[in-house]
């Protein structure tokens, strides 16, 4: 399915700020999860929609986490302060993440509720710290029963600027015939 003449979206949330990387809280200036959904972009030539919410996280990383779990015992879906006019001129959509508690954030979860993705290809990233896709791919499947989900992509957070990053990308796209 070469993406030549087909058009394609990467959404995403991505959390900027206070994160856990490697080990040790950071601050980072662009969030993982966004890193890959440009190097995404910058290989497709794909729109970028970023997935925001009207309620912010909480600065602190712990807090934050602390909240995203209160968000999914709760199963919560924050109001989205992003709009998309409309999905039906995309043929794929890539959809990026962080892993949070063994799943995407709850902001993903109303994304999907707030579009209908019949009949569209759906390929997962995202961006963990140990924790892989865990069950975000299966919570996919289950959101989109009339769309195609393509393999994902798990990338560690701490290694998303690095060569090996950008080349797993490039060869999953490859492995996925979109490049």
């Amino acid at each position: 399915m070469n993406s030549e003449n087909k058009n394609i979206l990467i959404a995403y949330y991505s959390r900027s700020g206070n994160n856990y990387v490697g080990g040790s809280i950071v601050n980072l200036p662009v969030g993982n999860t966004e890193v890959i959904a440009k190097m995404i972009q910058e290989m497709t030539g794909g729109d970028l929609f970023k997935i925001e919410t009207v309620d912010s996280y909480p600065e602190d990383y712990t807090q934050a986490t602390e909240v995203a779990q209160s968000e999914l015992n709760m199963d919560a879906r924050p109001e989205l302060s992003t709009n998309l006019e409309n999905t039906d001129k995309y043929d794929i959509i890539f959809i990026g993440y962080p892993n949070w508690w063994g799943t995407m954030p709850m902001s993903v979860f109303t994304f999907f509720e707030e579009y209908d993705l019949s009949g569209k290809v759906i390929i997962p990233f995202c961006t963990h710290e140990g924790s892989g896709l865990s069950r975000s791919v299966k919570d996919i499947e289950k959101l989109n029963p009339n769309s195609e989900v393509f393999p994902a992509l798990a990338i560690r957070g701490g290694s998303v600027q690095s060569p090996s990053s950008r080349k797993s990308v490039e060869m999953w796209l490859k492995d996925n015939d979109i490049l």
